[in-house]
């Protein structure tokens, strides 16, 4: 556990290499307010009214559009593979294209593998191994091998799906044994934050967040913003794990192969199309398509989320592409929530592709009668496939699995590889990350807004304002004045910020002329609540009686709220926000891009009604879309951003930060950082007061 304390508001320039401004300058930015803000109002608590989310499905829609898209590009180009040519010049445009998502990988370091226990078994035997991945980063695994064979046998690395126990977990343990048993070598290894590699500890050697999923979108979200991503990690121990193996002068190395399970699954597939030394791959219970995912509703944990892969036109098919013509089976269950229908279509993908290079043989695919799991159909349909391609036949079925007590297949002494001394993953994007701070320049000025729209990866606004709809009215809402009215602001093709407009006389009509100067308020998490009950934005209604007061919910907020994965998931961590940020990601789309930009287009709006004075605030997680948008909008003359995040830097160094994945902005912290935004708003009146550190992304 990271014991480093939050840093201080004095601490919060060192941290994040701001020392070139002095502590009342930035003292000013985070400073009492004045007086007009600082004063709660004195109203009495609103009776309880039922939150607005009149478009709950905004985002779904968006998404699958956008999802469907992607998909049509990349059948488009496999549709055009016509000869053995065009299928090898596919191959080679996948691998690279693969390589751009997962990025640089890191320099080969010893492995400094020790085996701490040997377990002999009838047939075969068990090590139990410790290498390290990275320097002092630890990684543990079981090799299975079979002593009742002469000569070199293959070699299988497995990996794990989301057991909390790791290589330890029954179907694991099974299909490393079953390997071994019937004359093939199996290493399966633990997944950073399961096992014997949690890195979340806590006193009783146990994982302070539950271990497995929770402790790897803790630890992904924030690499991120260092341009790193959990995926490569996982990738990487296991391409460590098959130099290891090699090692060994029991294994031919003519044949490697690679299987797992669900997560497991997702590890085989990505190690398919990054590690070429494979000769045969079986991922189970994960290959379908992103389209399927995406319309299911389907979160998936962090390192399942490839950065830009869907701008790059990839799908799960082109992992498995990307070795061929290499032998691969695609294993799934009919009764998976890994949607079937999407691992026969990338088959049928595949089929064409095999066949062009003249292996149609080599693609396989076995769908098993059971729900999601490494069941025992899918066990044996893997060890016939390798079977097949070794020329060591498998037994009809599943030899007996003796299934090994947790204790025995620890590498470590008590469980745990922090007590060996290994360095956990977050001190690698904290390393990184202070690194980044030292080197980074301070940006300024136009050089500062071309890093900010590049990093948002924000589109060219049109030069005519945004079309909207008139929403009608919902009766009585509480707000402090007498009369609204609602605005559906077209930002861009199906998607709307909802905008509020407050008035002292019925308004159902377009937006009203006459006034130059405007409010624009961009709530934390609900304009419609916020208005009637939060005192920040009372005392600012107060603080402007001669402007236009608007209220705005950008894409996903409030009235836009997701009713997606399941019932009230939205803040849950496989939850519907979480969902689409991690598949804007993907898109390379950032949803912190993307609301920047709904805040931009709701300023031309009102630009074109002839609000020239627009004065911009915003609160908790509208602070930063309102912030970026006054860095780039003429329009904007005055900022006042309360909650705002002190900056992208302290979200990397903390092990438990608290903001959601949505501001988690790929690669930020190469180019610039908040304080430099802060900094760059000096010039339109930024008050900037009470801001929020790492802990409190989700209040």
């Amino acid at each position: 556990m990271d014991s480093t304390p939050l840093p201080r508001r004095r601490d919060f320039l060192q941290t994040t290499g701001m020392g070139l401004l002095s502590w009342p300058v930035m003292q000013s930015f985070f400073g009492s307010t004045s007086t007009a803000l600082a004063q709660t109002a004195a109203t009495a608590p609103a009776a309880a009214v039922p939150a607005l989310n009149r478009f709950p499905r905004m985002m779904q829609d968006w998404l699958v559009t956008e999802v469907r898209a992607a998909e049509q590009r990349g059948n488009a180009g496999r549709d055009a593979l016509k000869t053995k040519a065009d299928a090898e010049a596919y191959v080679k445009s996948v691998q690279e294209r693969i390589r751009q998502c997962f990025g640089p990988l890191p320099e080969k370091t010893p492995l400094n593998a020790r085996v701490t226990k040997t377990l002999e078994r009838d047939g075969y035997r068990i090590e139990n191994i410790v290498f390290e991945s990275r320097p002092n980063f630890l990684v543990t695994g079981n090799l299975y091998l079979p002593t009742n064979r002469q000569g070199p046998v293959p070699g299988v690395i497995g990996v794990c799906g989301h057991s909390l126990n790791g290589k330890a977990a029954e179907a694991y343990q099974s299909f490393a044994q079953g390997l071994a048993r019937q004359g093939q070598a199996c290493f399966i290894i633990d997944p950073a934050g399961q096992g014997e590699r949690f890195q979340y500890l806590n006193e009783k050697l146990g994982s302070r967040l539950g271990g497995g999923t929770s402790e790897h979108n803790q630890m992904g979200g924030p690499q991120a913003l260092i341009g790193e991503f959990l995926g490569t990690w996982f990738v990487w121990d296991a391409m460590r794990a098959l130099d290891y193996l090699l090692t060994r002068k029991e294994i031919d190395p003519q044949h490697l192969g690679v299987t797992g399970n669900s997560g497991g699954g997702t590890q085989t597939t990505w190690l398919c199309g990054m590690e070429s030394r494979f000769t045969m791959g079986a991922p189970s219970c994960f290959v379908t398509t992103f389209r399927r995912d995406a319309e299911n509703e389907l979160p998936q944990d962090m390192e399942q989320c490839p950065p830009r892969v869907l701008a790059h036109d990839l799908d799960h098919c082109d992992f498995l592409a990307a070795m061929a013509p290499k032998p691969v089976i695609i294993m799934a269950q009919e009764k998976d929530y890994f949607d079937a229908r999407g691992s026969a279509e990338t088959y049928e993908r595949l089929k064409k592709l095999y066949t062009l290079l003249g292996k149609p043989e080599n693609i396989q695919l076995h769908i098993g009668p059971d729900p999601h799991g490494y069941t025992q159909s899918n066990r044996e349909a893997m060890y016939r496939f390798f079977g097949k391609v070794t020329g060591i036949p498998s037994a009809a079925t599943e030899p007996t699995i003796t299934v090994e007590k947790d204790a025995d297949l620890l590498c470590t002494p008590r469980g745990q590889v922090a007590e060996a001394g290994s360095r956990t993953l977050m001190s690698f994007t904290r390393e990184k990350a202070d690194d980044l701070a030292a080197k980074r320049k301070h940006l300024t000025g136009e050089a500062l807004q071309k890093a900010v729209r590049d990093v948002l990866k924000l589109p060219a606004l049109a030069d005519s304002p945004p079309d909207y709809r008139i929403l009608r009215s919902v009766g009585a809402r509480k707000y402090p004045t007498k009369a609204y009215c609602t605005y559906a602001v077209e930002t861009e093709p199906m998607i709307h910020a909802l905008v509020t407009r407050l008035s002292d006389e019925a308004l159902t009509s377009r937006l009203p002329r006459g006034l130059s100067k405007a409010v624009l308020y961009i709530s934390h998490r609900s304009a419609d609540a916020e208005l009637r009950d939060d005192p920040f934005v009372q005392e600012l209604i107060a603080s402007a009686p001669n402007a236009a007061f608007f209220a705005c919910d950008v894409r996903g907020i409030g009235d836009s709220q997701p009713n997606t994965c399941g019932a009230n998931q939205f803040l849950g961590r496989y939850g519907s926000h979480y969902f689409y940020a991690a598949y804007s990601q993907m898109l390379d789309r950032p949803l912190l891009g993307q609301r920047t930009f709904d805040v931009l287009r709701v300023i031309q709006l009102l630009a074109a009604a002839g609000h020239t004075e627009i004065h911009l605030a915003g609160q908790g997680w509208g602070a930063l879309p309102a912030a970026f948008a006054a860095l780039l909008s003429r329009e904007v003359k005055q900022v006042t951003l309360k909650h705002a995040l002190t900056s992208f830097h302290e979200l990397a160094v903390h092990d438990d930060q608290q903001w959601p994945t949505a501001f988690m902005l790929p690669q930020v912290l190469q180019h610039f950082d908040l304080p430099d935004c802060y900094v760059g708003l000096k010039s339109r009146n930024l008050r900037l007061f009470e801001p929020w550190g790492a802990a409190d992304g989700m209040k």
